[in-house]
């Protein structure tokens, strides 16, 4: 019996000025939501990136205090190339990250201070396509991100933001997740392919310590993953979101 193909995708509204992307680790971007950062900020739009950590425990032949830095020069590297001039660690513990309220005070704090009208995350449900586990680091992120984003826009959660002079922000009109088993909504990234490819590979230490388990060629990598997603928009490449609306109408 042959499997069901999945359904087209809906383009993403563009009509907004500024996105907040957070993430787990070093290199999330960069699997197919980096390309449609490209496309954002050949418009003119402002993205500004999170790393919740600093991808630390992720080479195995490398102590994390050398590699957590390492990886953060990567990351400010493969964000340059589409754009993206401000990426911030969070410094949370890679590997072992939990969620909880230290992580979405963290995030909501990040809201509060970039006062995005969307903001972008990576998967935060337990499976990818209801087969290969998600991993747990991605999962807490994603979630608290999506928790913490509300959490920015109530003055009596997290008070000590507001000692901070932080004032609430309830603008955020939609989370996108990329990666995400659900992903019903797509951008037409055909122009930008080849500067999510250049992003992807700024991260030569992270795929080059991946050894057997890695990618060959980050280009192929990516060939096969926004084509997919373009199959399913009507054009060559697309990257794929999850969109969650967080207002009325957005």
């Amino acid at each position: 019996m042959n499997e069901q193909a999945p359904p087209p995708l809906e383009t993403v509204d563009e009509d907004w000025a500024t996105a907040l992307a957070v993430v787990a680790h070093p290199d999330d971007m960069e699997y197919g939501a980096a390309a449609a950062v490209a496309r954002w900020t050949a418009q003119g739009k402002r993205v500004v990136y999170a790393m919740v950590t600093s991808g630390e425990a992720g080479i195995d032949g490398m102590d994390p205090e050398r590699c957590g830095p390492l990886r953060e020069a990567e990351q400010i590297a493969s964000a340059a190339a589409v754009g993206v001039d401000v990426v911030e660690f969070l410094h949370h513990p890679d590997g072992v990250l939990e969620y909880g309220l230290p992580l979405r005070r963290d995030i909501a704090r990040l809201v509060r201070r970039h006062r995005p009208d969307v903001v972008i995350t990576t998967n935060f449900r337990d499976t990818y396509g209801g087969v290969f586990p998600n991993q747990a680091d991605h999962i807490a992120a994603g979630r608290a991100t999506l928790d913490a984003v509300r959490d920015a826009g109530n003055r009596w959660v997290f008070r000590e933001l507001l000692d901070e002079g932080l004032e609430p922000w309830d603008g955020v009109r939609m989370l996108l997740a990329a990666g995400s088993p659900e992903s019903r909504h797509g951008v037409d990234v055909t122009d930008f392919f080849a500067l999510g490819v250049a992003s992807l590979a700024e991260h030569k230490a992270y795929l080059a310590g991946l050894g057997d388990h890695g990618m060959a060629d980050p280009g192929e990598f990516l060939d096969a993953m926004l084509r997919m997603a373009g199959s399913r928009l009507g054009v060559r490449y697309a990257s794929a979101f999850e969109l969650v609306p967080l207002r009325m109408g957005g």
